[in-house]
């Protein structure tokens, strides 16, 4: 009798270990260990909060299929990679956004996006933001950059080289939080 609740009891432990497992806080934001893309399962590697004027803007997650460090490394993979990006503050609006798209393109030292990929890409972000949205940009070998805000796919963008110029934004040799993008690279 006692074996059996014994193995009860650590039944219960483990179930209750893998389910607070599952989901990471950052910055009072909480984001799942792994997303599946497609077939792949793509890890949590790190993330950090994105701040500007002492304002928290949002906390960014980056998702490997095995962990790195190696900023060049990850822009230049052409494997199913994320980041994920949940807004913290209602200061961060759609045109805020799409302007720092911009500007984080020309900084960009990596890749190659033309204005026409670029305008497309702004697109996909039509709708206005408010604190809690949740942007997801999954890179998927051979169909290219997906993006999907709350839970709705609103474009595809192709090409690796787009996406070594999209990921510069934020791990490139001027990215547009160093903070954030050592946290996101897991060396914080």
């Amino acid at each position: 009798m006692t074996s059996k609740l014994l193995t009860c009891i650590a039944f219960v432990f483990g179930l209750t270990l893998s389910v607070n497992a599952q989901d990471i806080q950052s910055h009072g934001v909480s984001f799942p260990a792994k997303i599946k893309i497609g077939d792949a399962v793509v890890k949590y590697n790190g993330s950090g909060l994105r701040e500007k004027y002492f304002i928290d803007l949002y906390v960014g997650a980056l998702y490997l299929k095995s962990q790195s460090s190696n900023a060049s490394s990850i822009i230049n993979a052409n494997e199913e990679m994320c980041i994920r990006i949940k807004l913290v503050s209602d200061k961060v609006t759609r045109e805020k956004f799409v302007s720092s798209v911009d500007e984080g393109f020309s900084n960009s030292t990596t890749g190659a996006a033309t204005k026409t990929e670029i305008a497309a890409f702004k697109k996909s972000f039509s709708k206005p933001f408010k604190s809690g949205d949740d942007i997801i940009l999954l890179y998927k070998p051979g169909i290219g950059v997906q993006v999907v805000v709350n839970g709705e796919k609103l474009g595809t963008h192709k090409g690796l080289e787009f996406k070594k110029a999209l990921w510069g934004i934020w791990f490139g040799g001027n990215p547009a939080d160093k903070g954030l993008k050592d946290a996101m690279l897991g060396k914080v």
